[in-house]
C-alpha cells in the first residue's frame, strides 16, 4: 500500500507544478498579472524550467511552442520516475 502513497505524491506533485506553468503561461497574456507578486513567485519556479526549453526552441512568428513540449516532456519525466519507483519496490520486496 505504501507504494500507492508515494505514487500519489509524485503524481500530485508534477501536476501541481503543470498546472503552475499553465498559469504562467495564461499570465503572460495579462501583462498586468506578470508585475504582481503571484506572478513574480511563478516567474521565479517556472521561468528557470520553460527557460531552457526556450534556449533550443525558438518562437515560430508569434507562437512560442517551447511550454509545450516542456509540459510533455514533465510528463514523461513522471512516469519515469514513477517506473524507477515501481521497479526499486518490486526489486526490495
Amino acid at each position: 500500500m505504501m507504494i500507492y502513497s508515494i505514487s500519489t505524491v509524485i503524481t500530485m506533485a508534477f501536476s501541481i507544478y503543470s498546472f503552475m506553468l499553465i498559469i504562467y503561461i495564461l499570465m503572460s497574456w495579462v501583462p498586468a498579472a506578470q508585475g504582481s507578486a503571484f506572478g513574480r513567485l511563478l516567474a521565479k519556479l517556472c521561468e528557470p524550467y520553460l527557460g531552457f526549453f526556450r534556449k533550443f526552441i525558438p518562437p515560430i512568428g508569434m507562437i512560442d511552442f517551447s511550454p509545450i513540449i516542456a509540459i510533455l516532456l514533465l510528463t514523461f519525466i513522471e512516469r519515469g520516475i514513477k517506473i524507477v519507483v515501481f521497479n526499486l519496490y518490486n526489486m526490495l520486496t
